[in-house]
C-alpha cells in the first residue's frame, strides 16, 4: 500500500490502497498483454478433461414395490455398471463381463 507522506502510516486513505480484485485485473491484463509464449509454456498450461459420463437412471427396474435389500442389491448393481462404464466399456461388454 502507497502511503500519503502528510499521513501517519494509521491514516491511510482508502482510495490509495490497492484492492485484491485490482491486483487481479492487473495479473491479467499483464499476461494478456504478453505475447512472448513458446510451445513448452503452452504444453504446461495444457488441461485433460475426462470423457462425459453417461447417465442411465434405473427408475424401470426400480419401478413398483420393492424391500430395502430389494433396492440396495439394484443400486449396488447399477454402481457396479457406472464403474465398468467409467473403465470405458460398452454396454454389450458390461452384459458380457457380468
Amino acid at each position: 500500500p502507497r502511503v500519503n507522506s502528510s499521513l501517519s502510516s494509521d491514516e491511510l486513505l482508502l482510495e490509495d490502497l490497492e484492492t485484491e480484485g485490482e491486483r487481479q485485473l492487473k495479473s491479467l491484463l499483464h499476461h494478456q498483454l504478453d505475447t512472448s509464449v513458446s510451445i513448452e509454456q503452452c504444453k504446461s498450461k495444457r488441461r485433460c478433461f475426462a470423457p462425459a459420463a453417461f447417465y442411465k437412471p434405473f427408475g424401470e427396474e426400480a419401478a413398483g414395490a420393492l424391500s430395502l435389500s430389494q433396492f440396495q442389491a439394484l443400486q449396488e448393481s447399477d454402481k457396479e455398471t457406472s464403474s465398468l462404464r467409467e473403465l470405458g466399456l460398452s454396454d454389450s461388454e458390461i452384459l458380457l463381463w457380468k
